[in-house]
């Protein structure tokens, strides 16, 4: 419990920086009283209609991330297995990109489009791991190999497209919170409080099963419910991220195993999870916006967190003969 407050002391401090900081910086008071103000200009726009959305939904995001990327890991029992390195976000992004430089859509569309894209990639790959003790492997094998297939289909559809789209797709791309609206805050609010207090209720059972299917069983837990129910919720949490703000890169990655880290793999590990990932949200957004004199998006500092944790990870596997 003292992790996940100071995790929410550090989360309110990250905000109120991203609240006040920017191209104009504002004091807390000055945010409340604009937040609260009936004007709809200047600073006010500011703060309601440009920060404000970025704060609630990158830090849903984050969350949503966070703990889906723990889910995964655990289910599969590999430290590899998160939304980014299997494939769903890839296949929520190339509906997007399909969408918008393709189709010419934009807004709710296209979210909804990632979402289903997200989600039946994710069952193809699903079906075609089969069952057995492999299945976790396999399913990472065959999620790494769809994502390059789709990453070569997105570079082919941002090689026709129009110009005049191409920017908006690649800023998707990268994971950035810049195109965000408030029109975004009910669905991932929502979906993140539904499938994330799901997640939160199976994860005692999650743990249990961690030490085998046959322990488990004879402690009474529904392995086959539970692994349902969890990797149903964990892919939605995903794809819904990942429609509102793009592919964050690493965030799911990296919050699991930080998470445990912090909480020694004790029982807080997946709220913990899901608080760091909105952390790394926030504290990557900052730095993007206000250490560089580029402002990249989110997703490139996030991005540049993760690579070098997946290369001691592949060398640490590869040690051990895994």
């Amino acid at each position: 419990m003292a992790c996940i407050v100071a995790l929410i002391l550090i989360i309110s401090f990250l905000g109120v920086l991203m609240m006040t900081l920017g191209n104009t910086n504002y004091s807390l008071k000055e945010v409340i009283e604009y937040f609260f103000s009936t004007s709809s200009k200047g600073a006010a726009y500011t703060i309601k209609t440009l920060r404000f959305p970025r704060l609630v939904v990158g830090g849903l995001a984050g969350f949503a991330f966070g703990i889906a990327g723990y889910t995964f890991q655990n289910l599969l029992r590999n430290p590899l297995a998160s939304p980014d390195i299997i494939g769903v976000t890839a296949g929520s992004s190339a509906a997007a990109v399909f969408g918008i430089l393709i189709l010419g859509l934009s807004g709710a569309i296209v979210s909804f489009f990632s979402v289903i894209s997200g989600l039946a990639v994710t069952c193809v790959i699903f079906l075609l791991s089969g069952k057995g003790q492999a299945f976790g492997s396999r399913m990472i094998l065959i999620g790494i190999g769809m994502q390059a297939v789709l990453n070569a289909l997105i570079s082919w559809m941002l090689l026709v497209g129009s110009e005049y789209d191409v920017g908006t797709a690649l800023r998707w791309l990268r994971g950035s919170l810049n195109m965000v609206q408030t029109s975004d805050i009910p669905a991932i609010m929502v979906v993140t409080i539904i499938c994330g207090g799901l997640l939160l209720v199976c994860d005692k059972n999650l743990r249990m099963m961690q030490l085998g299917d046959e322990f488990a069983i004879t402690l009474g837990v529904p392995i086959t419910a539970v692994r349902v129910c969890c990797m149903v919720c964990a892919l939605v949490l995903s794809a819904t991220a990942t429609a509102a703000t793009g592919p964050i890169a690493s965030v799911a990655f990296l919050s699991g195993p930080i998470a445990k880290k912090c909480t020694g793999n004790g029982k807080n590990a997946m709220p913990v999870a899901g608080l760091i990932g909105t952390i790394l949200v926030y504290a990557s957004e900052l730095v993007s916006k206000n250490v560089f004199e580029t402002k990249y998006p989110v997703g490139v500092i996030t991005g540049l967190l993760g690579a070098p944790y997946l290369l001691l990870l592949l060398l640490n596997l590869n040690k051990k003969g895994a």
